[in-house]
């Protein structure tokens, strides 16, 4: 008899969990929020023409490493 999902998900997660990884939960802001877009755009506009973000994104591109991603 196949397993059921709920033992192959359990199975998996004790093969994580042996491998040394953990489950973790984190929130994050719901991008299809009303109002979420235009949030971003008041932010980025109080960023505009900042030097220390200019500074911060110039370091950004120096130190990333965009090799293999798609």
């Amino acid at each position: 008899m196949s397993q059921s999902t709920r033992e192959r998900v359990a199975a998996y997660r004790i093969n994580l969990r042996r491998a040394g990884l953990r489950p973790i939960q984190i929130w994050v802001p719901d991008a299809r929020r009303p109002g979420f877009a235009e949030e971003c755009r008041r932010q980025s506009r109080l960023l505009h023409g900042d030097p220390h973000e200019a500074q911060t994104m110039a370091w950004l591109e120096e130190v990333a490493d965009p090799d293999g991603w798609q």
